[in-house]
C-alpha cells in the first residue's frame, strides 16, 4: 500500500516518479517513525517525523518556485551542471523529506547522521528517472543541503550553505514553526523558552506583494510576545546565513489583544 505524501509536482514529470518511489519506500517511511520515536517519545522534542518533513518539504517547494518564478535565483544546479529546474525541485524535496532522519542516531549531529543514511535510499529514488550521472549530481546537492540545514547552529563554522537549494531547505526547516508542533512537548512536561515561544505562533504565511523593497514576506501571527525568541533565535539566522536573505521580509505581530504587550511588531 502506497504512503500517504502529497507534493504538488505539477507538470515535473521527473519529481512526480521520485515521488512514487517515496510513496513505496517502507525503509524511509519507518526511519521517519523511527526519528520521532527518538525524538518525542525519548527527548521530549517536537515532530521530526514524516509530518514535519511534509510540511517542509511543500514550504521548500513553494519557495523555490517563487524565487525561480519572479527570476530571483537561478538554482544551483541549473548554475553549476547545466540540469534544469525540475532538477532543483527534486533536490530541495529530497532534501527536505530526509534532513532529520539522523534522528535515529541521535540529536548531536544528527544532520551529519542524515546524510549518511539518505546515501542509502536516494539512488534508489531516482532510479529509472535518471542516469547514473545525474543521480550522483542531484545525491550530492541532496547530501549539502541535508548537512547545511542546521546552520548556524552548528559550532563548526566551515559547514557552510553554498547552494541555493540549501538554504532554501533550512529556511523551510525553521518555518514549521506553528504551535501545533510544539504541543507534544508542552503536555508531556517540557516547559521551556523553547515550548511556551513555540506554541505562541499561531500562524506562518508566505506572501509575494507587489512594490515592496523585498519579493518575499514572511507574515508571523503569535498569542503573546514569547513568540519573538522562536523568530529570532531560530529563523533569523537561518535565513541571514542562508544566502537569500536579501529576498525576505519577515514581520510578526501579536493577535491577542489582552495580552500586556512588550512589543507590538517585530521585524527582520
Amino acid at each position: 500500500m502506497s504512503y500517504v505524501f502529497n507534493i504538488p509536482h505539477r507538470n515535473n514529470d521527473k519529481l512526480r516518479q521520485v515521488m512514487e518511489k517515496v510513496r513505496e519506500d517502507k525503509k524511509l517511511q519507518t526511519y521517519w517513525r523511527c526519528s520521532n520515536v527518538m525524538a518525542i517519545d525519548r527527548m521530549g522534542y517536537t515532530d521530526h517525523g514524516s509530518t514535519h518533513v511534509k510540511i517542509v518539504a511543500n514550504i521548500a517547494l513553494k519557495l523555490l518556485r517563487v524565487m525561480v518564478e519572479k527570476k530571483l535565483i537561478t538554482p544551483s544546479i541549473v548554475e553549476n551542471y547545466a540540469m534544469d529546474n525540475d532538477d532543483a525541485e527534486v533536490v530541495v524535496v529530497l532534501g527536505s523529506i530526509m534532513h532529520d532522519i539522523g534522528m535515529i542516531v541521535q540529536r548531536k549531529d544528527h544532520e551529519k547522521y542524515s546524510a549518511i543514511i539518505a546515501l542509502t535510499l536516494i539512488d534508489n529514488l531516482l532510479t529509472p528517472t535518471y542516469t547514473q550521472e545525474q543521480r550522483t549530481i542531484i545525491t550530492s546537492e541532496v547530501m549539502h543541503a541535508i548537512v547545511c540545514h542546521e546552520q548556524p547552529l552548528s559550532i563548526e563554522p566551515n559547514t557552510r550553505i553554498l547552494t541555493k537549494e540549501a538554504g532554501i531547505v533550512g529556511i523551510a526547516d525553521a518555518l514549521d514553526m506553528e504551535a501545533g508542533r510544539a504541543r507534544i512537548p508542552f503536555q508531556s512536561g517540557k516547559i521551556d523558552i523553547h515550548s511556551v515561544s513555540a506554541l505562541s505562533i499561531e500562524k506562518v504565511e508566505i506572501e509575494t506583494p507587489e512594490n515592496e523593497p523585498k519579493p518575499l514576506t514572511i507574515k508571523i501571527k503569535m498569542s503573546n510576545s514569547a513568540g519573538v525568541f522562536q523568530i529570532d533565535e531560530l529563523l533569523k539566522p537561518r535565513i541571514q546565513k542562508s544566502g537569500l536573505a536579501q529576498f525576505f521580509h519577515v514581520t510578526a505581530e501579536i493577535t491577542n489583544e489582552k495580552e500586556n504587550r512588550i512589543i507590538e511588531k517585530f521585524e527582520i
